[in-house]
């Protein structure tokens, strides 16, 4: 229970740390580059660079019986206590450097039962555009699932 909380925990430290990390600030442009504003709109600064972006449909899957607490995030953290199975799918908004990069998305499922009655991370899979991208091996990593998109 206490490698669970402690797993929880980290991952979400490290997302909040990632998500605050190249969000907001700065005004978009790279050092020395300037910009022709003399026949721009004005709402042209806002678009990312290149104006490029993608949505993509991410669906985080726990499975289980009973129910836990879930850390799930995607351009958003939120924890949640769920019951089991559960199914999240959300909209995610990639832009600029993330569609090279890309944006870190994951879910931390909490302890569920095991067949030999031992507490185990429940077992997740995160989809993305329908097709499986990452998966917990049915509960062996207690650092659950998580995925770039790109």
């Amino acid at each position: 229970m206490r490698r669970t909380v402690t797993g929880i925990a980290l991952v979400a430290a490290t997302a909040a740390l990632l998500a605050g990390c190249g969000s907001g600030g700065g005004d978009g442009k790279e050092a020395g580059a300037k910009q022709d504003t003399s026949k721009a709109p004005s709402h042209a600064a806002s678009k990312p660079a290149g104006g490029q972006e993608a949505t993509r449909e991410v669906t985080f899957e726990v499975q289980g019986q009973g129910s836990t607490q879930v850390l799930w995030t995607a351009g958003e953290s939120k924890t949640e206590q769920v019951n089991l199975p559960w199914t999240k799918t959300t909209q995610l908004t990639v832009k600029g450097a993330e569609l090279k990069v890309g944006s870190l998305v994951s879910v931390v499922p909490g302890s569920v039962t095991a067949s030999d009655g031992q507490l185990k991370p429940a077992p997740c899979v995160i989809k993305v555009d329908g097709k499986q991208v990452a998966d917990n091996k049915d509960g062996q990593s207690i650092a659950g699932c998580k995925y770039l998109v790109k």
